[in-house]
């Protein structure tokens, strides 16, 4: 009998098997959802229509209570009309009979505006103090020619009798409504006012109602009759909490309510205000409805609160819901339990399948006499055999002759001892394809347990971990990209090579490899334009050596052959030379050509070296010889190019202090301009004050600088002190004289370049127009979108920008046209020979020509001689500089230079 504890409960509530339980669940449950989202809805419609069933009944009784009060007031100017002349008895009499507390609720009082001449001022007051108003004036007094005081106003309260004299029409607020119902001839309404006779802490939201009056008791047709026939206004005063509390009180009691004078809401506009406290925070509905009264707009927004959503609240949905959730509950449970019975009865079946079934292993059972009696299904996809078939099958014919034996004895243990695990034995077996697999073949004897009834043979199929140990290695020991050897096998293999070597006493050779401009084709073309030309140069240089030989890649564009028997050094240069040859041509990468060279340092083994780690640093120190007696070429390594890179690496740290001490100072070549011949701006040369070889020129060092990355922040001293020497020239009475400062590819290419011009322009207050930035040609090799970008950037700032050494390298005319480039200068090279040599003449002549044609103006540097001189003039250079003027000049010599030269002309 099955243990209960055999299907635990996380097991049973696993999706596999009880998806159809949780499928009836989650449905029972969506559609109990549904109905309470139904219910919800139905509720919340009922209680809508409420909620808007109230605030339009509140707009009707509004409406209407609004119309009996104009109706009121027409009554009241009936009186007038009948009467003629209503006396303040007659008036507080009618008012009585109105009885407006018990009738008419908000409404403070009824009176009567009358019309006063400003002649008839003095009259008016004195009659109606002798009704019995002692101390009433109007007010205030304006510039007339017409007054509207208040001369009635009941019931006659103290609050009322405070309004008596008020000059309404001085107002604007009152002026507006009584014109306007002067004019039309019907009730108009204020806008919000505060009453006169309001205390200074009941100063709530009131308004007027005026009802026109006209001499003779009737109304005439056309509006300048009205505005002379006009003898007053009956009015009403209304306090808006009075008016609307009892229609709210009575209509909506459970809704916030605001009305908002001229349709706008704010808070100046409010009139009236039920002040529940949900309006702005908590509420279920809204509504806004418009109110015209007596010509003006009123706007009544009404929300619900919570107490009303309360009252219209409803238990059906809750019920509905719960119910739901209960019998999803329920119907799941039982569904469940019916899936647990099945369960139940298949785990006797799934464990023997658990058994014999494995996703990486095959499982036989095998009878006594060893035939196979049953196959897992795993045999189909690990041997491609049908497990069907496997019990027709030999097996010794699928098992490695050699290895028969061994499975025999494990299957002969295993009958020995039964229910024990035999140790693992290594066998091969062929699969349906032919194919020898790696296997770890276990025996357990099985042959009492029911179901089972044989030796059981586990068969775990190796070949995919062999597989993956193989990738494991590779990644280990091999270039991704090229599939040469990295460095952690080239270093194993060059160890083993030395071992041999000082075994043997036979000698072998290292290579070192660097690619002439890879970094160019690789910024130029792209990355995978890079990738390919390293996969195509890998491939030249295993055809280069022998199988016996190694090549490997270090990483980037350094590669490396280990020759590992060469008779002499001279059979390695043969080797260098075919490795030459065979890199040295132009190569297709994505749709350009390009043409690539290679440098190559040599270090010998053992004559050299013995210790791997210092062949491989001799061997980079002959490659940068290479590469320094101008590349595409080989180099043995020599023990005076380990004294020359200590020498090196001692200038470093020599340039480095230097650069921390400000050792660096700049000199000063003029310019001069061949028309005016004068002085139009200097040079500035970069220099070092050794401590030992005294002032050092810039060529010693640059190369260096260029090399350790110190180029920049040189080049940001450079150009920081040559603006401040504009600064001080400038306060010497040289306003007009620019300068030039020489930068080199490795700064212009930096990318914080622009922003350190931008920093010390900013910082020193030189003006840009000033400055003239010297590029060398070979900057037109760089990327021509970056190259743009760059030079409309500095051409943008105000600078002026020279192209240096001009007609030296390769030189690209569209570039020269679509670059904001302002001046060329001719290489010193083209001058030095003038006139002595004619191909140096008509080169220079050349040149010049063809500087002027682009529109850029002309500068020859180097000028030496008279002669050389002349000719720049006769050719149509525009600009010079040379000794034959002046050698470069520190500060102080440079301004007694330019002193003597303004002083008389340098030049006749």
């Amino acid at each position: 009998m099955t243990n209960a504890k055999d299907l635990p409960l996380r097991q049973l509530l696993q999706f596999r098997n009880a998806w159809v339980a949780w499928l009836i669940f989650f449905v029972v449950l969506g559609v109990t959802v549904l109905l309470w989202q139904v219910s919800i809805h139905l509720v919340d419609e009922r209680t809508e229509a409420r909620f808007r069933t109230q605030s339009l009944q509140l707009k009707t009784a509004i409406e209407e209570r609004l119309l009996n009060y104009e109706q009121v007031l027409a009554g009241s100017a009936g009186l007038f009309s009948v009467a003629g002349d209503v006396s303040r008895d007659e008036w507080r009499v009618y008012v009585d009979k109105v009885d407006i507390d018990r009738y008419y609720p908000g409404i403070q009082g009824i009176g009567y505006v009358k019309r006063i001449g400003v002649r008839q001022m003095a009259d008016h007051i004195s009659s109606v103090r002798k009704e019995g108003v002692y101390n009433y004036l109007v007010s205030p007094l304006g510039t007339g020619p017409y007054y509207y005081p208040m001369v009635y106003l009941e019931p006659g309260t103290d609050r009322n009798h405070r309004a008596l004299g008020y000059d309404a029409f001085s107002d604007p607020v009152h002026r507006r409504a009584m014109e306007l119902a002067r004019d039309e001839a019907k009730p108009t309404v204020t806008a919000k006012v505060v009453l006169i006779q309001e205390e200074v802490a009941e100063d709530q939201a009131s308004f007027l109602m005026y009802y026109p009056v006209y001499q003779g008791g009737t109304v005439p047709e056309l509006r300048n009759e009205r505005r002379m026939m006009l003898a007053g206004f009956v009015f009403s005063a209304f306090r808006m909490n009075n008016l609307i509390d009892g229609i709210v009180g009575l209509i909506s009691p459970f809704l916030d309510v605001r009305i908002y004078d001229n349709g706008a809401v704010s808070r100046e506009n409010l009139m009236y205000g039920s002040n529940l406290g949900s309006l702005d925070n908590d509420f279920s509905f809204q509504m806004s409805q418009t109110l015209n009264a007596g010509g003006r707009e009123w706007l009544l927004q009404t929300r619900s609160t919570p107490a009303f959503d309360f009252l219209a609240s409803d238990p059906r949905p809750p019920i509905v819901l719960g119910s739901g959730i209960v019998i999803s509950v329920l119907l799941f449970l039982f569904v469940l339990a019916l899936i647990r019975s099945r369960l139940m009865a298949q785990i006797s079946a799934g464990r023997y399948r658990a058994i014999t079934e494995g996703a990486a292993s095959v499982t036989l059972v095998l009878d006594r006499a060893g035939q196979a009696s049953y196959a897992s299904p795993s045999s189909d996809e690990i041997l491609g055999f049908d497990p069907g078939e496997i019990a027709s099958l030999n097996l010794e014919t699928l098992v490695h002759v050699d290895d028969w034996s061994k499975l025999q004895q494990g299957f002969e243990g295993a009958i020995g001892a039964p229910g024990q695990q035999q140790p693992v034995i290594r066998a091969r077996v062929r699969d349906s394809e032919g194919r020898w697999r790696d296997m770890d073949c276990t025996f357990t004897a099985m042959l009492s347990v029911p179901g089972v009834n044989g030796v059981v043979l586990s068969l775990r199929d190796l070949t995919q971990l062999k597989a993956a140990q193989t990738e494991l290695h590779r990644l280990a020991f091999y270039d991704p990209l090229t599939g040469l050897p990295n460095r952690q096998l080239f270093r194993d293999r060059l160890n083993h090579a030395v071992r041999r070597c000082r075994r043997s006493g036979e000698p072998a050779a290292l290579m070192f490899l660097d690619l002439d401009g890879f970094k160019r084709i690789n910024d130029t073309l792209g990355h995978d334009a890079g990738d390919e030309l390293l996969r195509q140069v890998a491939e030249w240089l295993e055809g280069c050596v022998r199988e016996e030989d190694s090549v490997a890649r270090l990483g980037g564009d350094e590669f490396v052959v280990l020759l590992s028997r060469v008779g002499e050094s001279e059979a390695a240069g043969k080797v260098a030379e075919t490795i030459l040859h065979r890199l040295c041509q132009r190569v297709r990468l994505s749709e350009h050509e390009v043409g690539i060279t290679v440098s190559i340092g040599i270090t010998m083994i053992p004559q050299d070296s013995e210790d791997p780690g210092t062949l491989m640093k001799y061997a980079d120190l002959a490659m940068y010889r290479a590469k320094e007696m101008g590349r595409n070429t080989y180099q043995f390594f020599t023990p005076a190019m380990n004294i020359q890179a200590a020498r090196r690496l001692l200038q470093q740290e020599e340039l480095a202090a230097a650069l921390e001490g400000d050792r660096f100072v700049l000199h000063y070549q003029p310019k001069l301009d061949l028309v005016s011949e004068r002085v139009i701006g200097v040079e500035a040369f970069l220099r070092w004050h050794h401590p030992e070889k005294g002032l050092v020129s810039a060529q010693q060092f640059i190369g260096l600088a260029e090399e350790t990355g110190l180029i920049l922040q040189l080049g940001e001293l450079a150009l920081r002190q040559a603006c401040i020497q504009v600064q001080a020239l400038e306060r010497a009475g040289f306003e007009s004289l620019k300068m030039a400062i020489n930068l080199s590819v490795r700064q212009l290419t930096d990318a914080g370049f622009l922003d350190m011009i931008r920093q010390v322009i900013t910082e020193t207050g030189v003006s840009p127009e000033r400055l003239e930035l010297e590029m060398p040609a070979e900057l037109l090799n760089e990327d021509p979108r970056v190259l743009r970008e760059l030079l409309t950037a500095l051409h943008d700032l105000g600078v002026c920008l020279i192209l240096d050494d001009f007609g030296t390298g390769s030189c690209s005319l569209v570039s020269l046209q679509q670059l904001p480039l302002d001046v060329v200068k001719i290489d010193h090279r083209f001058i030095r020979d003038i006139p002595y040599n004619v191909s140096a003449t008509d080169v220079a002549s050349a040149v010049i020509a063809l500087a002027r044609k682009l529109h850029l103006t002309v500068v020859a540097e180097g000028v030496e001689t008279p002669q050389q001189l002349a000719f720049l003039k006769s050719a149509g250079c525009a600009q010079c500089q040379g000794n034959l003027f002046s050698y470069p000049l520190d500060e102080d010599a440079l301004i007694g230079f330019l002193i003597r030269q303004y002083e008389k002309p340098l030049m006749s």
